[in-house]
């Protein structure tokens, strides 16, 4: 996107009513390292988020001695204003179980595992389907791959993927100090590729039309197409396929209502970006980088509401296990309610920042690390709303 202009791209949903796995079919033709080397060369990143790049992790994990390997695909699409993963899943998921097997045939895996979100348990039929569909073509083409369905149970913690880990293995879904990390010990404490649902599906289209020609999307830090999932005061809600590097104005001016005085970019742990700020902003890992939530609030939202929903859900959904996230969650929500209802003065809200900074260096995942950036970036922009 060097010309700095929106465009719709048509790559994820596009050929889904291919019959055969003929993508998977020539790619396993080709020698591991070569097929790793594509998807470094793509530049491809990891879409839950987190943006590792994504042939990296295959490399590491290949590289590892241990004999066992697994391939894991995170569906458990947790992250509020998030709801493109169960739209892939739904309409394309063989292309999700074709980058699965990729993968398993890069690194050396016989297993791979899809753990679904409780709430999505409705697709399960759906996807043991297809799951028995890609099991008659493993058996034809030679593929010693085999996909299973694991179900989670509804919390948040678990789409952190040490949590994950620990959920498929029967255990209470915590995160693991790290390291090691999943590439040296994940799932059974064996090297473990996991990626997002739609990181295993941009897989299979890199593999279909090449890494040059995915390279012709996004920018120099930002490479391809990325879903989103577009939600709040929009006349557009629904999930877009965009390129990756687009400044957020030209997302306001596509998706916005004409009001918009913030937009909150990556789900409740992401940041919220006002106004004043859609100018300089980049959608991308060279700006803001997203899994993909966009949510929308003109100005008749008020952003203290906002914040305050956030710290419910953050609060209801930490796990307890480290003191940081468990204390720090509960101390913000008390302490935004306290400043609101004028029992601590406006300068209280520096302390409260400081905490979730605190909490971004000292807790064990994501879930705490993360809140300091809507917490903050909410606090800094809208602290009228907050004070009055």
């Amino acid at each position: 996107m060097e010309n700095n202009t929106l465009k719709k791209i048509d790559l994820i949903f596009a050929d889904y009513t291919t019959s055969k796995y003929k993508i998977l079919e020539k790619t396993i033709l080709k020698k591991p390292d070569e097929v790793i080397n594509e998807i470094i060369d793509s530049g491809l990143k990891g879409r839950g988020g987190a943006g590792f790049p994504t042939g990296l992790k295959w490399k590491f994990t290949k590289n590892e001695d241990n004999p066992v390997k697994y391939v894991v695909c995170n569906a458990d699409e947790g992250e509020p204003g998030t709801f493109k993963d169960r739209e892939i899943l739904e309409r394309v998921s063989r292309k999700v179980l074709s980058g699965m097997a990729i993968c398993g045939h890069a690194i050396g895996a016989k297993e791979g595992y899809i753990y679904l979100r409780g709430e999505y348990s409705y697709l399960a039929p759906k996807l043991m389907a297809e799951i028995e569909i890609f099991d008659d073509f493993a058996k034809k083409a030679n593929l010693d791959f085999k996909i299973f369905l694991r179900m989670g149970s509804g919390a948040y913690i678990c789409g952190e993927e040490s949590a994950l880990f620990d959920s498929m293995e029967g255990k209470r879904g915590e995160p693991r100090n790290k390291p090691p990390y999943p590439t040296v010990s994940g799932y059974n404490s064996c090297p473990t590729v996991i990626n997002n649902v739609e990181t295993f599906a941009t897989v299979q289209i890199i593999c279909k039309i090449g890494a040059e020609e995915y390279k012709k999307l996004g920018t120099t830090d930002s490479r391809g197409s990325k879903l989103f999932s577009i939600s709040g005061d929009t006349p557009k809600a629904g999930i877009y396929e965009l390129e990756l590097g687009m400044p957020l104005k030209e997302f306001v001016e596509e998706f916005g209502d004409g009001d918009t005085k913030s937009v909150q970019v990556g789900g409740a742990s992401g940041f919220c970006v006002p106004r004043k700020h859609f100018n300089d902003t980049i959608i991308g890992f060279e700006g803001i980088p997203t899994g993909g939530s966009m949510m929308i609030f003109n100005s008749t939202r008020s952003m203290y509401n906002v914040l305050h929903d956030y710290l419910e859900f953050f609060n209801e959904e930490s796990c307890g296990q480290c003191t940081p996230c468990r204390v720090g969650c509960q101390q913000l929500l008390k302490g935004i309610e306290a400043v609101k209802k004028g029992e601590k003065k406006p300068q209280y809200l520096e302390e409260l920042k400081k905490l979730a900074l605190t909490m971004k260096v000292a807790a064990k995942c994501g879930l705490g690390q993360s809140l300091a950036n809507p917490f903050n970036s909410i606090v800094d922009n809208f602290r009228e709303e907050i004070i009055y």
